[in-house]
């Protein structure tokens, strides 16, 4: 199917809509995994198309990293606030205190990793069977590799060759005690799908995601924001740079790409004209060819 800019396919949003009722017909505790990204965004307003005029029948988890964009959290709180949604946080840094994780050190010290552990014990706190996501299959080879009902082990563990089929768009939700399965509406989509939806149905976004001054610094090629978690190396040189963010994440791994885009059409025209993948500004991902699939049969999501 090709896609054009300013044109959204509405048979994807009446599958993702059939996805997440299933999923409230088949689970008994599922939850939507909630970052304050477009994705995640994108989940919300689903869901409350797919149970119009009740309420979404499920909370959002958000794992908190301690090193989030400032704009992003503020995002969140006023959406959970504007829409009445149940919002659970858990933390990264009470998964330290615990030492359950380590925190790392070095010039590429991130937290991002550390957030599998968080996740995994906050589905067992809480029993969730489900939990739902915005991976989408054109962001990076391991999520190709996911199925819509995508079963995870016992101690949250993925295994790409045990994989259930998916035929006729029958969806399997049977698992076994202790599994989970992570849900993922919108792996059909593309980036531009996502943002030609988000302006036909005019969603509000965290602000990183247009145009503004913040304070940067090149490292490996990417640009990335100026923070007091990130450790600078002597030669690495702070400077004020017009960016924005195509993805959101913990800020120690999220690279900033150089624009003007201060509009959801500019945003779509850059996206029209970019040679680098969306997922190619995540530093996370290249600590080495395999990263994203080795974290996923951790457990990461």
């Amino acid at each position: 199917m090709t896609i054009h800019a300013g044109v959204f396919p509405r048979e994807l949003e009446d599958e993702a809509i059939y996805i997440l009722r299933e999923v409230a017909a088949q689970f008994e505790k599922p939850v939507l995994l909630f970052s304050g990204g477009k994705d995640s965004i994108t989940l919300v307003r689903l869901a409350q198309k797919a149970f119009y005029p009740a309420k979404i029948p499920f909370p959002l988890l958000h794992v908190d990293t301690g090193h989030n964009f400032e704009e992003t959290i503020k995002f969140r709180d006023e959406l959970v606030a504007e829409l009445g949604l149940e919002l659970i946080v858990r933390y990264v840094q009470d998964s330290i205190d615990q030492q359950k994780v380590v925190e790392e050190t070095g010039k590429y010290a991130s937290r991002n990793v550390l957030q599998t552990v968080t996740l995994l014990d906050a589905i067992e706190e809480f029993g969730f069977d489900a939990c739902i996501g915005g991976a989408r299959r054109d962001e990076e080879k391991a999520r190709a590799k996911e199925r819509i009902f995508s079963v995870r082990n016992d101690f949250g563990q993925w295994d790409a060759k045990k994989q259930r089929p998916e035929l006729f768009d029958m969806l399997n939700g049977r698992i076994n005690l202790g599994e989970n399965v992570r849900v993922f509406p919108i792996s059909n989509w593309t980036e531009l799908d996502v943002w030609n939806y988000i302006k036909e149905e005019k969603l509000a976004i965290p602000s990183i995601y247009y145009s503004h001054l913040r304070e940067t610094f090149e490292r490996d090629g990417q640009l990335l924001p100026f923070s007091s978690f990130i450790n600078i190396t002597e030669d690495e040189t702070i400077s004020t740079r017009m960016v924005r963010f195509r993805t959101v994440g913990d800020m120690t791994c999220t690279a900033a790409v150089e624009s003007t885009a201060v509009e959801i059409d500019h945003i779509i025209e850059e996206i029209l004209s970019a040679t680098v993948s969306e997922r190619g500004a995540r530093i996370d991902d290249k600590r080495s060819e395999a990263a994203m699939e080795k974290r996923k049969q951790t457990g990461y999501f």
